[in-house]
């Protein structure tokens, strides 16, 4: 698997183009904005471009999604969560041509390279990751050292620090995250440092002792 990373739009939000080697098929990850800086990288590595994924609704995040479908032929991939979810919401509503609903559990190919859907609400409730050995991509459920905000319509503390100790509690600790922002980590060094995933753990403890309904 290969992964080039640009930084795009106005909050230096992470897009990833993903492929498999062998056979040069594609997917994007949250091309939320520069779309002529990713086509580049298209047509430059010669990939064929099959998946748009998003791992959230935010503008940040889908803003040059239709430009790059428009370009390429890609198809849109998302959580209905995000749906209806405030100003800085643009989702496309599935049509059953370009634009398709994931949900938690779905499965999908680049190339060779299998893919498993995650749903990890809690920086908004359409949230997902998509997890493959070695790797997942975040979105903004996880930083170096933070996590993504839960004060924005649609978010939810309790539900983020659950998709930190529930939902990708599987997930292996070398697993390398690929975050919407900032630099990549490990889960070992987050969970060994994060102050999200020691909330997590106090919030589970209380529930399991009665003190948190």
């Amino acid at each position: 698997m290969k992964i080039k990373r640009h930084v795009v739009g106005l909050l230096q939000t992470n897009c990833y183009v993903v492929w498999d080697e062998l056979s040069g098929e594609a997917m994007v990850v949250d091309p939320g904005g520069d779309s002529a800086k990713i086509l580049a990288t298209v047509r430059e590595k010669r990939l064929a471009l099959r998946r748009i994924m998003l791992t959230h609704g935010h503008r940040d995040h889908t803003g040059a999604a239709s430009a790059v479908r428009r370009k390429t032929g890609a198809a849109i991939y998302r959580h209905p969560g995000d749906l209806g979810g405030g100003f800085l919401h643009k989702v496309p509503k599935a049509d059953d041509e370009t634009v398709f609903d994931l949900e938690d559990g779905d499965e999908f190919k680049v190339g060779k390279i299998r893919f498993e859907v995650i749903h990890t609400p809690g920086h908004s409730r359409g949230s997902v990751s998509f997890y493959t050995p070695g790797a997942l991509f975040g979105g903004d459920l996880l930083f170096q050292g933070s996590a993504g905000r839960f004060g924005l319509k649609g978010g939810s503390f309790r539900e983020l620090v659950k998709s930190l100790e529930e939902r990708i509690a599987r997930v292996p600790d070398e697993t390398v995250v690929y975050p919407g922002h900032g630099p990549a980590t490990t889960l070992y060094e987050e969970r060994r440092t994060n102050p999200f995933f020691k909330d997590a753990r106090e919030l589970k403890k209380q529930y399991l002792e009665g003190r948190l309904k």
